[in-house]
């Protein structure tokens, strides 16, 4: 299968060294490949992000034991939402502070791009409330008609899979997900996604000038993992819209060496959509 990564693949993909793996192994019972009849080692993509999340923790002078545990702690608990999980995956993501109309503008360039560039994408939005996801729907409705699947959350009366356009799917006002701004195009040659969760306290405050912590990336690897958190989220109440999609996101995406062009593309498109000033306050994109 194409995710039965041998251990130097492993090794390259999360930069911990052959050696340090197998002592992992044989020491703390930790990764546990597959093994081929011939003896060696097999691992799949979730083997891949749970070594690189020891990593990270191990540098943070976590100890091995408690590092491993809350690796596998990560991988068996459903996210409450896109913005959790990220943060939750990837604390090494520092959040910036926007106000709604910034974030507007840079969802709009990011949907230009992904209309412009992807081909088939895998699409999914948070927009909290059901007038504002309808004031994006006409955006949505046409990168819908190219994408491979499009899903979209907000407080809907009912669920909904309108011919031609995204799944609507209802979430709860209380629901963590609820809070949440929320953007994904996962497709071959363009990956973008940011993830903004608004503080509270803001009811008095004009709605575009509403402030979200932000976090947004033009990485494919860590926008398969918001795909695959937005995919979860899916997943508890209407799974069978992920048919078409789960080998798909099964899969961790090679880096694909043009972040750097991306995020100057996008900065283009937002400069047009929120304008010189507000885009000094953007925060730049994760993307190594």
């Amino acid at each position: 299968m194409p995710d039965e990564l041998t251990i130097r693949e492993v090794a390259r993909q999360t930069g911990v060294p052959e050696g340090t793996l197998r002592m992992w192994e044989t020491r703390y019972g930790f990764p546990v490949p597959e093994r081929l009849p011939s003896g060696h080692r097999r691992y799949s993509d979730d083997d891949v992000q749970r070594v690189r999340q020891v990593s990270r923790d191990r540098e943070a002078g976590m100890s091995m034991p408690a590092a491993i545990e809350r690796a596998q702690q990560i991988a068996s608990e459903p996210e409450p939402s896109i913005f959790a999980g990220v943060r939750r995956r990837r604390p090494d993501l520092q959040p910036y502070l926007l106000a709604k109309r910034t974030l507007i503008g840079l969802s709009h360039a990011i949907e230009d791009e992904c209309a412009s560039r992807a081909e088939r994408p895998v699409l999914f939005g948070s927009f909290q409330r059901e007038r504002f996801y309808r004031d994006a729907e006409p955006r949505w409705r046409d990168l819908a008609r190219t994408s491979e699947s499009a899903v979209v959350f907000a407080d809907f009366a009912e669920t909904r899979t309108p011919p031609g356009a995204p799944a609507e799917l209802p979430i709860d006002r209380s629901d963590p997900l609820g809070r949440e701004w929320s953007l994904i195009c996962d497709a071959q040659g363009y990956a973008a996604f940011l993830a903004a969760w608004e503080r509270p306290g803001q009811d008095d405050l004009p709605d575009l000038e509403r402030r979200f912590e932000t976090v947004w990336s033009v990485e494919p690897r860590l926008v398969r993992e918001a795909a695959r958190i937005a995919a979860g989220l899916v997943e508890r109440t209407q799974p069978e819209l992920l048919d078409p999609i789960v080998e798909r996101l099964r899969h961790t995406p090679p880096p694909s060496g043009d972040e750097l062009r991306l995020v100057g593309a996008l900065t283009n498109r937002m400069v047009a959509y929120v304008g010189q000033g507000e885009l000094s306050r953007l925060p730049a994109p994760h993307s190594s």
